[in-house]
């Protein structure tokens, strides 16, 4: 494994949150936006190696890269309390942050045509929890503030980007199929 690769692997095992490539590069003055690129190859292949069998992945998600504990350890690891998952969102959570994700940016008053009811307690919610953010005011009257997803909403959902949401299509197909899934 190469110093540079080493360096990553310790950046990136340190943090708790998805580190963009812009925070790598600056690891390292001498290496280029294609070396720390390879080297981030390198260190994905050695993890997902089948023979070394190791319990963690390297994974690109929230805008960033980042160590993750393999999908199967994680009931073990939850049930030994070693670590906590964040707490669920409620279903006007979940519907509020869907229209946000989609419409982005997107004000209150919107929201709440879209939802017809009140969104106020929602958004404060979302907003404290980092899944939201202010993204700047609308030209409209009274200039209200207009709402966008964060980091922390990619992260939390393992999106890597925003245009890895599913389609209104694929959602409605999905959802015909298992009625439930509400």
């Amino acid at each position: 494994m190469s110093p540079l690769a080493k360096l990553l692997e310790a950046a990136l095992f340190a943090s708790s949150r998805p580190v963009p490539m812009d925070e790598l590069r600056t690891l390292d003055a001498d290496a280029t936006g294609e070396d720390v690129e390879r080297e981030l190859a390198a260190l994905r292949a050695h993890y997902d190696d089948p023979e070394a069998g190791h319990a963690f992945e390297l994974v690109e998600q929230g805008g960033g890269w980042q160590l993750l504990t393999r999908a199967e350890y994680t009931e073990a690891i939850e049930r030994a309390q070693l670590a906590q998952r964040p707490q669920r969102l409620s279903a006007a959570s979940l519907e509020t942050l869907a229209i946000i994700a989609y419409r982005q940016p997107i004000g209150r008053a919107e929201i709440e045509e879209i939802r017809g009811v009140s969104v106020g307690g929602v958004l404060k919610a979302l907003l404290e929890r980092g899944l939201i953010d202010i993204t700047g005011r609308s030209e409209g009257l009274g200039r209200p503030l207009l709402y966008g997803t964060t980091p922390s909403f990619l992260e939390q959902f393992a999106l890597r980007h925003l245009e890895e949401l599913p389609r209104a299509d694929e959602l409605a197909v999905a959802l015909r199929a298992n009625p439930t899934a509400l």
